[in-house]
């Protein structure tokens, strides 16, 4: 909320209230209504989320990952260790997204990590059989959220840019996005996931694939038999 106070329009300062689920918040909001209750007023903030065209980035990869790496656009700057700009060959047919960095990957600064980093090399290596060097992965969101919260869409939509001049880029023939949310975030379609789940969408010049999330497959192991049925469909269309 913007609070402004009584004496002057022009005297404020932001104060950010999140959804009240401890303690503290309770105590934040019950000293909020005390200053209403004084003649303070609040407004809704206006959000300063300078987006950024795709068309003035770096035409480099190498030069894009700086830009990344140097991003303060959002408050998710603020939660990360550093921004995960992706891995794999920059020239890779296939492109792997996910949706965000995770605490593991935003610690060691490190891409296939724990259960869900464990599933999807096996996916690559042993299904698809081609090494991690030789696809791409990235995420859709470059840097961890805070706690266990999703991005705002503001925040997703500030990083909309990287992701589409990364595609621009690399030019994969098939981009295959991990979850849900990846998919939303990419293609702005909030629809029922399993009805586009392993289903082939054409994209531009490139055919997406979305699949469940690994993790989601670690946690739903019955679930692998679908998964095996799309990875062996991005086979097909690889060959």
């Amino acid at each position: 909320y913007l609070l402004l106070t009584p004496s002057s329009l022009y005297s404020f300062k932001f104060i950010e209230v999140k959804p009240v689920d401890s303690f503290q918040n309770l105590a934040l909001l019950e000293n909020l209504y005390r200053l209403k209750s004084l003649g303070y007023t609040y407004v809704d903030p206006i959000t300063p989320n300078i987006q950024t065209h795709s068309n003035s980035l770096p035409d480099t990869l190498s030069v894009l990952g700086e830009s990344i790496s140097q991003c303060y656009l959002c408050d998710l700057s603020k939660s990360r260790s550093q921004s995960m700009i992706g891995y794999g060959n920059p020239r890779a047919q296939l492109l792997f997204i996910d949706a965000y960095v995770s605490a593991a990957e935003d610690e060691g600064s490190e891409y296939y990590v724990g259960r869900s980093g464990a599933m999807l090399r096996d996916m690559i290596e042993k299904v698809l059989q081609m090494k991690t060097e030789d696809v791409y992965l990235t995420h859709a969101v470059k840097c961890k959220p805070f706690g266990f919260q999703n991005p705002s869409p503001s925040e997703c939509s500030s990083c909309s840019p990287f992701l589409s001049k990364q595609l621009d880029l690399i030019k994969p023939r098939i981009i295959v996005t991990l979850g849900p949310d990846a998919y939303q975030i990419l293609s702005g379609d909030h629809g029922d996931f399993e009805r586009v789940r392993g289903e082939i969408i054409t994209f531009g010049e490139a055919l997406l694939i979305p699949m469940y999330h690994p993790l989601y497959l670690v946690r739903n192991p019955s679930l692998k038999k679908e998964a095996m049925r799309d990875l062996q469909s991005i086979k097909a269309q690889l060959s």
